[in-house]
């Protein structure tokens, strides 16, 4: 496999790079893509270094697959052009989940949609993929009516500017802001821009990517997405309505059961998913699983995972492997 990952300089790009070797997936040559600020730079990559090239060389070296992570703006100019040389696309921005001529892909979930025909693929939004990966097995068995979620989301989400924003708060310095606000000892309302509705981008992606990859337009769902000064990953309060009522040790089992997801939810010793211990790891984790005494049909869970991996990269790469495995590239 030929394969280029567009943006490959940026945060999302370089977990890509570190996920395809760890997965080992079957990279016979890397493309590493990025802006022209970046080009003739080298990256390494499983002990070989690469020089960064820019988007047309890439285009012009027709890789089998090309991983992006490089922006909306990047995506809409370049993914076609990438396609038309029969590339497949597997891109990670916002600007083809809701084109209803692109798919939308959790692995998990609906990867037995995907065809060769399929060229540009996309990848959801990193809070929408940790939600998915546990509303969809609980659909199947109880039926969702409505979705209610706040989000502590890391400002890994907005990438450097933001980390380094953080670090210099801590250290007292005045810098780039990637916010309107202070971040430290801080929680921001506001990730995105606000649509006309009152409600941002982010929290509008949670409602209408999650119909699309579950395909089921009759769940609602309504969204308050928070950025919190956390590096490890993003969590979800969720609060879910059934058409059907339910056993909460059976949600557990089926949760239990479902690749991708680990159930953390002890609380005589205290366990349940945090930051702290998604961050690096691939999996989702659910936990404080409890019925919700106020509503019938009801539940709460808690949900956890590293954005930048299963949120971002690892889910692409997924995607991925499944075109590999099944003879779609």
């Amino acid at each position: 496999m030929k394969v280029a990952v567009v943006g490959a300089t940026g945060m999302v790009g370089e977990v890509m790079l570190q996920v395809l070797a760890e997965r080992n997936f079957p990279v016979t040559e890397l493309i590493p893509v990025a802006s022209e600020k970046s080009v003739g730079k080298e990256i390494e990559f499983k002990g070989t270094k690469y020089k960064v090239v820019g988007l047309q060389t890439a285009v012009e070296m027709r890789p089998d697959i090309a991983l992006f992570s490089a922006g909306g703006e990047t995506s809409l100019a370049w993914a076609p052009k990438f396609a038309e040389v029969g590339t497949t696309v597997i891109d990670n921005s916002s600007a083809w989940r809701m084109d209803q001529t692109k798919k939308l892909i959790v692995p998990e979930i609906n990867a037995s949609e995907l065809t060769k025909d399929d060229k540009i693929i996309a990848n959801p939004n990193c809070s929408t993929i940790q939600m998915v990966m546990v509303l969809a097995p609980l659909h199947k068995k109880y039926k969702i009516k409505r979705v209610v979620v706040s989000t502590y989301q890391s400002i890994t989400g907005t990438g450097v500017k933001a980390v380094q924003q953080l670090e210099n708060e801590y250290a007292g310095i005045q810098g780039e802001m990637a916010y309107k606000y202070p971040i430290h000892r801080n929680a921001i309302p506001h990730c995105d821009s606000f649509e006309e509705n009152g409600y941002t981008k982010e929290e509008m992606k949670l409602v209408r990517e999650t119909q699309k990859i579950i395909g089921d337009k009759t769940i609602t769902v309504t969204a308050t997405a928070v950025r919190v000064p956390i590096v490890g990953g993003h969590s979800e309060a969720v609060n879910v309505e059934f058409a059907n009522d339910f056993n909460v040790s059976e949600v557990r089992e089926i949760l239990h059961h479902t690749d991708g997801v680990t159930v953390q939810d002890n609380l005589d010793t205290f366990s349940y998913p945090m930051p702290l211990f998604a961050h690096g790891k691939d999996d989702v984790f659910v936990g404080r699983i409890r019925r919700d005494e106020s509503q019938p049909n009801s539940l709460n869970m808690w949900i956890v995972a590293d954005n930048l991996r299963k949120g971002a990269a690892t889910n692409t790469i997924q995607i991925a492997e499944y075109l590999v495995t099944n003879n779609l590239v």
